[in-house]
Parts: C-alpha cells; sequence; structure tokens
C-alpha cells in the first residue's frame, strides 16, 4: 500500500443473520422480487467470512420476527467510542429495529444515547465519518434536525448532503472512506454546493459514473487495505488497485433486492465521533 493512512476504524462489525429475511413491502426504489432465503442465508455467511478474513471481527444480534429489513444493521445507529446513538426510522416498518440493537449494545457494554424528539437518523447509513467531519444525508430518510442531535452529542462539525434522487436515499450509497485521503463517490447523487463541501475533505476522490453506482459499488466496507464490495466495476478496480487495495467482491444480490448491499449488512462498532466543540459553518436547508 501507498504511505496513505488506513482508516482508524472498520475491523469491528454487528450484522444480523438473515433468518426473516424477504421483501415484504416497498420504502426505496429499489425493493422487488422474491428472496430466495437458502441463497439470502449463504451470501451473508460469506460476507461475514470475508471481512473475518481481511482481519476484522464480526459480531451478531440475533433476528428478530416480523422485521425483515433488520438485516441492515448499519441503519440501527452509528458509534462513538462506548456508546451507541441510537438512530431513528423515518418508515414505521423498521423502527421496532432500534429496541432490539440498543438492547444488544446495552448487553455488550455501550451506553445508549437517544436521539432527541423529531430527529430521524437511519444510523451511519447516513452518517459517514470523513476525517474530521461527519457527511450526513438529509431528505429521503433522515431530517436536519439529526445533524444538530449529531453535533450536540459528538461536537463534530457536520456537511449536509441533501439526497433529491430516491435511488440514493442514504449517504452509504453515494459515498465511501477508503483510507485518510481517498473515497469512492458519487457526485450526481448531491446537489453542487454539497459536493464542493464534501469534496474539499477528500484529496484523492475516485468518483463513479451513474451506471457504475448502480452497481452499488459505493455501498462496500473497508477492513484495513482490503476493501469488500457487492461488485466492481473494472475501471473502479483498475483504480483500487493502483491505490495499493486489495478488492474482494463478495454476491450480496439478494439483499440489493431490497435496496442494500455491503455496507447496509454492517454497522461499524469501533468508529469515535466525539471532538471538542466546533462552529457550524455550512447552512443547513430545510427538509
Amino acid at each position: 500500500m501507498s504511505s496513505d493512512i488506513e482508516l482508524s476504524w472498520g475491523r469491528r462489525y454487528l450484522m444480523c443473520r438473515p433468518t426473516y429475511f424477504e421483501v415484504a413491502y416497498a420504502i426505496n426504489p429499489w425493493m422487488g422480487g422474491v428472496v430466495d432465503p437458502d441463497l439470502a442465508m449463504t451470501q451473508w455467511e460469506a460476507l461475514a467470512d470475508a471481512i473475518r478474513a481481511a482481519g476484522g471481527a464480526v459480531e451478531e444480534v440475533a433476528a428478530q420476527p416480523a422485521l425483515p429489513d433488520m438485516v441492515f444493521t448499519a441503519n440501527s445507529g452509528i458509534v462513538d467510542g462506548a456508546r451507541l446513538i441510537a438512530g431513528r426510522m423515518r418508515h414505521a416498518e423498521r423502527r421496532e429495529e432500534i429496541r432490539h440493537v440498543a438492547r444488544w449494545a446495552t448487553d455488550a457494554g455501550f451506553t445508549v444515547e437517544p436521539l432527541a424528539q423529531g430527529a430521524i437518523l437511519e444510523g451511519l447509513g447516513d452518517a459517514i465519518p470523513l476525517g474530521e467531519v461527519l457527511v450526513v444525508g438529509h431528505g429521503a430518510r433522515s431530517n436536519v434536525e439529526a445533524h444538530a442531535e449529531l453535533t450536540r452529542l459528538t461536537g463534530r462539525t457536520v456537511l449536509p448532503v441533501r439526497l433529491e434522487d430516491p435511488r440514493w436515499y442514504h449517504v452509504d450509497l453515494t459515498l465511501c472512506p477508503l483510507t485518510e485521503r481517498r473515497a469512492i463517490v458519487h457526485l450526481g447523487a448531491w446537489s453542487t454546493g454539497d459536493a464542493a463541501a464534501v469534496m474539499a475533505h477528500i484529496p484523492e476522490p475516485l468518483v463513479l459514473e451513474d451506471h457504475e453506482a448502480g452497481s452499488f459499488a459505493v455501498n462496500s466496507v473497508v477492513v484495513g487495505s482490503t476493501v469488500v464490495m457487492p461488485a466492481c466495476p473494472p475501471r473502479v478496480g483498475r483504480q483500487l488497485e493502483a491505490w495499493g487495495l486489495d478488492v474482494v467482491v463478495v454476491d450480496v444480490g439478494e439483499f440489493i433486492k431490497a435496496g442494500g448491499a455491503v455496507r447496509c449488512l454492517t454497522l461499524p462498532l469501533d468508529t469515535t465521533l466525539s471532538v471538542a466543540p466546533r462552529t457550524l459553518e455550512p447552512t443547513m436547508e430545510a427538509a
């Protein structure tokens, strides 16, 4: 690998087996099709194995009946050291997931911090650490009230990204930090002003075209110098290889039927967000 510095997080993940996974409703444009439960379990286990093979650890929260999307643990909150900032879902079908993940977190030794009433934040799916800032999506799922909450709870500067295209309903479909200097981004999902603010924090971006982003390549996880991806378009693979990163592709096609891939299926448990309070410079739009 080059002299670039690896991410300080991404070596410990929470996952949930797809015991009850199915496409039972439609809350994003990708949702549709019949899930093969055996294939879904095989794909899930292959993803967990790939993370472990790359040097990461996987912990599990028990699946719950009637919560088919609980497999997408990234949406349940965001970890700040020894506490879980619990998420809050926009859609009623998913709200009960938070209670079960919060119980797991408490049993695992985390302090659970709720958001103030009115704040909607679909976990790390809409709040990605990027160096010293948090890139936080809003408009499609999470709302701007969550921005002030994240600043209050962590002191970290929030860079808001308005998501207006329903295909890119979470920020983790549009941004994947790779190292301290590099990230995969899909700028077509962001407004020009938001894109400029985020790109100022990415010295070496890998910018995807719309058709490349449609492969869910951005929805990947990084374990040290290994990028675990649901798909890797040829141009993307060449650049990652040139940067000294190892690519492991894991087919999660059954989960893409519900609009989620590798990042959605994993919640990092080793992120630390809290910093000294800062003054927010970006102007936050109303949702």
